[in-house]
């Protein structure tokens, strides 16, 4: 493998962790990797905690937005090397079959919006998927990728989804 790499991170909703993990790749990964971000139900809406999150850490949230996973699996939009599930309701679905045979795997990350409580409990829980995100992002950008066959690679993703 070589290149730029397309990677799309799936969830449910599509409101918080699959929007943070494509706003914290396309930052760090840049040039080499572009990512986008879906849910299988998407709620239609980002949540302002995880923008609040993105914000934080300095990074841009123009485009963000909630969307289904049908529009990647539509006649050109772009072919995707990697697919990652990032919850456990996405991982637990039947995923729609991607053009070119991306390899994937599940980072299960806890849902910071299902998360109840006051106003601090909440904005943790979202610091902290944030943090979780951040750090399996930053273990595939040390992967050297373009030097790794398919199968190394596969292994290795699945190893960082279990950190």
């Amino acid at each position: 493998m070589q290149g730029r790499y397309n990677v799309l991170f799936l969830c449910t909703g599509n409101s918080a962790r699959s929007i943070m993990a494509e706003a914290i790749l396309n930052f760090k990964g840049r040039p080499n990797f572009t990512a986008y971000s879906a849910g299988s139900h998407p709620a239609g809406i980002v949540r302002s905690e995880a923008l609040r999150q993105i914000e934080m850490a300095r990074l841009p949230t123009n485009g963000l937005r909630s969307k289904s996973w049908e529009e990647f699996a539509q006649p050109g939009a772009p072919q995707m090397n990697f697919v990652f599930t990032v919850c456990d309701n996405a991982a637990k679905e039947v995923c729609p079959v991607w053009p070119g045979q991306p390899m994937t795997a599940h980072w299960g990350i806890p849902d910071p919006a299902a998360v109840t409580g006051s106003p601090d409990e909440i904005d943790r829980a979202f610091r902290e998927a944030f943090f979780m995100l951040e750090r399996r992002i930053s273990l595939l950008l040390c992967l050297p990728i373009a030097s790794l066959d398919r199968l190394s690679i596969q292994k290795e993703i699945d190893k960082i989804g279990q950190q």
